[in-house]
């Protein structure tokens, strides 16, 4: 419906949780996959957080990331990880259950 996103509520606001290490060229093509992904099918309704696990390792342990970068879909449940730069946007779609405007 007009007023859902992929089966959620539109007043649902989707929390990714971006895990990097420093500022290397894959943890920021990372971000920037990840942005574009966002804005084209989640526009207004997702929050991006990023831990940069050199300046916090302690984040690591809480959500047992063994390799970064790690994309961890908090909300809408159940929770999802993808690794890696998200550049295959098609599988950074599958893999968080984001169905394409264009497919709708």
């Amino acid at each position: 419906t007009e007023d859902s996103i992929n089966g959620y509520e539109k007043t649902d606001t989707w929390l990714l949780i971006l895990y990097v290490a420093g500022q290397t060229p894959r943890s920021l093509a990372a971000l920037s996959n990840l942005k574009k992904i966002c804005e084209t099918h989640l526009t207004g309704h997702y929050t991006i957080k990023v831990f940069d696990l050199l300046e916090n390792p302690k984040c690591a342990e809480e959500d047992q990331i063994i390799a970064i970068p790690t994309l961890i879909r908090k909300f809408p449940e159940p929770e999802r990880r993808l690794i890696g730069d998200l550049s295959n946007t098609e599988r950074v779609l599958v893999g968080l259950n984001i169905i394409p405007k264009n497919e709708k």
